[in-house]
């Protein structure tokens, strides 16, 4: 496949992810469920290196993502379940932290984002972006549905301002990650 494909279709993604945030904040607006800005970069940057939220710093700026300050607090609080638990941002990534927050606490946005992550992995497929057959997918979603069962993380109720300066290493073996 050229790559001026490449390029199309994975603008057509980006356009359909950034669509979907527009939506999903209209909605969160619309219903109030928006809080203020919970990550301070400038901040999670200056902390030492090995803290969960020089971690978190670290992540984004890697990715060349900006975070979340807009929102519910879910939202905003997303890059750190890709800090916490190591999977990547890529569809299969986004993927993966779908399952494991479907197996901490089962919310029906979780499947439904998880779905759409899922067809946007099958056309990467069609397209021969991506490399991983069905099998592998399905396996690396269904360990981190389990770990997600099988940690102490509490995606409603964790507070990771409270845990920005302490280290990621002993924030993960509190919730079992």
């Amino acid at each position: 496949m050229n790559t001026s494909s490449l390029s199309s279709l994975e603008k057509m993604q980006a356009q359909r992810v950034e669509c979907f945030l527009h939506v999903f904040g209209w909605v969160t607006d619309r219903l109030d469920l928006n809080v203020p800005p919970i990550v301070k970069m400038d901040y999670l940057r200056s902390l030492p290196p090995g803290t969960l939220g020089h971690a978190w710093a670290e992540h984004l700026d890697a990715n060349g993502l900006q975070p979340f300050v807009q929102g519910p607090r879910r939202q905003q609080l997303h890059d750190g379940i890709h800090v916490l638990t190591g999977y990547g941002t890529d569809p299969v990534g986004e993927a993966e932290v779908q399952a494991f927050l479907l197996g901490s606490k089962f919310r029906l946005v979780n499947m439904l984002i998880g779905l759409g992550l899922l067809r946007g992995i099958q056309r990467q497929r069609q397209h021969q972006i991506l490399t991983l057959n069905h099998a592998a997918v399905r396996s690396r979603l269904q360990a981190a549905y389990q770990r997600g069962q099988h940690s102490r993380f509490a995606p409603d109720t964790w507070q990771p301002e409270e845990l920005w300066e302490r280290s990621l290493v002993k924030v993960q073996t509190d919730f079992g990650i």
